[in-house]
């Protein structure tokens, strides 16, 4: 194997604080803790600054329903979610005992057998199924990453699809799945840690039923997202802007749509020295990058 993702060494919060500690540079501060609903953000002085919205269709509408245009609103409405995921994090007393020699220096491996086995559980999965030898996606950073684990031992996060806000338990068909290609693996579990889809909607509010990707990938809608409906495909009202994967062009191209954002910002949308941000951050505390709960929404405040 000769290509893989990168990961940033010490974790996915290194790329959180280098952000953060740039946005400090340029004069800007990170809030956390601070639910952002409609009337906050009316406080907050709502539709007269520029707003970037991290958030899912219908966390905008319950936001700034007003202010969306009828485009939009009617979009938004009939928005479909894609399915959940079920995710499992593992502490392993040493590196993932893969059959093949190539997996055993990948970060990223796919778990799923022949073409007709993965089309089998992904098509299970479209029609409201748990698959039975479901798709897993795993990654072994600490392979590359000795900050990820203590000296001589090593983590790894596996998932599957699951329709979206599924209740059915899958460690057991994840665990099968990577125990059919690395025999021995669960000779190696330390702890695991199972994220359910209302697990992971609990600790991001976008992500709705299990959705990690910011709705379902059908032509129709992969193609014609929300905000397609303004006809500028970022703009929702003169001082609204969104940059999710629920925004064309969805989950595959990631930096696109926060790169448009940013340039139709730039082309004078700014109405004030101010600008905002809201979604579902990290905060770092004790230490640790932790999600927010829920319930709480974070600002991010550029100053002039």
């Amino acid at each position: 194997m000769r290509w893989d993702g990168p990961v940033p060494r010490g974790g996915s919060g290194a790329i959180t604080r280098a952000l953060v500690a740039h946005l400090e540079k340029l004069g800007g501060k990170v809030y956390t803790s601070r639910r952002i609903d409609a009337k906050t953000w009316k406080e907050l002085g709502g539709p007269e600054t520029l707003t970037l919205f991290d958030t899912t269709p219908r966390a905008l509408l319950a936001i700034a329903r007003e202010h969306v245009n009828e485009g939009f609103w009617q979009t938004a409405k009939k928005f479909e979610a894609a399915p959940g995921v079920f995710k499992i994090d593992y502490a392993l007393s040493q590196p993932v005992p893969w059959k093949a020699h190539d997996c055993q220096r990948a970060i990223t491996v796919h778990l799923g057998g022949t073409y007709d086995e993965i089309a089998a559980a992904e098509d299970a999965v479209a029609r409201g199924r748990c698959a039975e030898r479901p798709f897993v996606i795993a990654a072994q950073p600490s392979l590359y990453d000795e900050t990820r684990a203590p000296a001589g031992k090593h983590v790894l996060w596996a998932y599957c699809h699951v329709p979206n806000g599924s209740t059915v338990d899958m460690t057991e068909r994840i665990e099968a799945q990577i125990e059919r290609f690395a025999p021995g693996f669960k000779d190696c579990v330390l702890m695991r840690k199972v994220s359910s889809p209302a697990d992971l909607e609990a600790m991001d509010a976008n992500l709705v039923g299990g959705d990690i990707s910011g709705g379902a990938m059908k032509v129709r809608q992969f193609l014609f997202r929300p905000s397609y409906a303004t006809g500028t495909r970022d703009c929702i009202c003169a001082r609204l802007l969104r940059h999710r994967a629920a925004e064309c062009t969805g989950c595959a191209v990631r930096m696109r749509r926060g790169w448009r954002c940013d340039r139709r910002a730039e082309r004078g949308l700014r109405p004030s020295a101010e600008t905002r941000l809201t979604g579902v951050y990290t905060e770092y505390a004790s230490g640790t990058w932790t999600r927010l709960h829920p319930s709480r929404m974070s600002l991010l405040r550029l100053a002039g």
